[in-house]
């Protein structure tokens, strides 16, 4: 793995009431191997060369932890946004783990996004720093078809394998949850997918699930994943010009009736599924201690 220089990692302050609650965004590692064909951040605007190849900042534990220390707020730390954290080169060099851990160290939250199982290796730090901030976990998962997932979330854990980790971090009082998106038009946009969907994460013991019923598609992106549309569901390309032409937001056809369908459903099994929610459950009984000044 190639590692390349960095002057900062953590993110400016920001009020931390949109996007489950993150104050801080950390992204050690830059590019990704999971090689699932929908991937926003393969995006030209995002100007990550060589997508598929991961690489990690140089001195990441050192810039962390002196800009940790530097902030005036405490709040909770974002991880996962362009790159997962959990690479198959994280279990060789740790550096996600070194990271929770100074984010414990300078008492801080974390709120991180991933399809990996590797994960589970980190319980303990998390049990830790819900003694003191926020944790929340999104696991992303689009399907509940294993066979299916192989073929669009391909380098990744399998869906099932999945379910498993949201209920390993549930049974250790971690606070987890789902990102359904992006839900894949044609593919994935069906009322079995999101039934399963809802009953396996109840199942699991997942608080939330937070779902976008289409998918976007931008630039280069969208040539990629045409490309591997064209490998696998060699009849999908065309139905998606014909309904989609060149828009960015692709929104299912279904998405009216599946989200009728989901917000039943969720309701019916006490799943949070509102970001207001969600951000609220996970950080109640922090509130204020959060915000602080040194």
């Amino acid at each position: 793995m190639e590692f390349i220089p960095a002057k900062t990692i953590i993110s400016g302050y920001n009020t931390g009431d949109n996007w489950f609650g993150k104050n801080y965004n950390m992204n050690i590692y830059k590019g990704c191997c999971h090689g699932c064909i929908y991937c926003d951040s393969r995006s030209k605007c995002y100007q990550v060369e060589n997508f598929d190849e991961v690489r990690a900042k140089e001195n990441a534990l050192a810039l962390i932890s002196s800009e940790l220390k530097s902030k005036r707020r405490t709040g909770v730390v974002g991880t996962g946004a362009m790159s997962d954290p959990y690479n198959p080169f994280e279990k060789k060099y740790g550096l996600t783990r070194g990271a929770i851990e100074l984010i414990h160290a300078n008492r801080f939250g974390i709120c991180i996004a991933t399809k990996s199982d590797l994960i589970i290796r980190d319980i303990d730090l998390l049990k830790s720093i819900k003694k003191h901030s926020p944790v929340i976990v999104k696991i992303t998962i689009t399907t509940v078809n294993d066979i299916l997932c192989k073929k669009i979330e391909p380098n990744v854990a399998n869906s099932s394998r999945r379910f498993s980790v949201i209920r390993q971090l549930a049974e250790n009082g971690i606070f987890t949850g789902i990102l359904l998106m992006p839900v894949l038009p044609f593919l994935e946009d069906n009322e079995h997918n999101i039934s399963e969907m809802i009953r396996l994460a109840h199942e699991n013991g997942a608080k939330f699930i937070y779902p976008l019923f289409g998918v976007t598609l931008r630039q280069n992106q969208r040539e990629w994943y045409y490309q591997k549309l064209d490998e696998h569901f060699p009849a999908l390309r065309q139905k998606y010009i014909s309904q989609f032409g060149n828009e960015y937001e692709c929104p299912s056809p279904n998405a009216k009736l599946l989200w009728q369908l989901f917000q039943n459903q969720c309701n019916r099994f006490g799943i949070l599924y509102k970001m207001h929610d969600i951000i609220k459950s996970y950080k109640k009984g922090y509130e204020g201690q959060q915000l602080s000044l040194f």
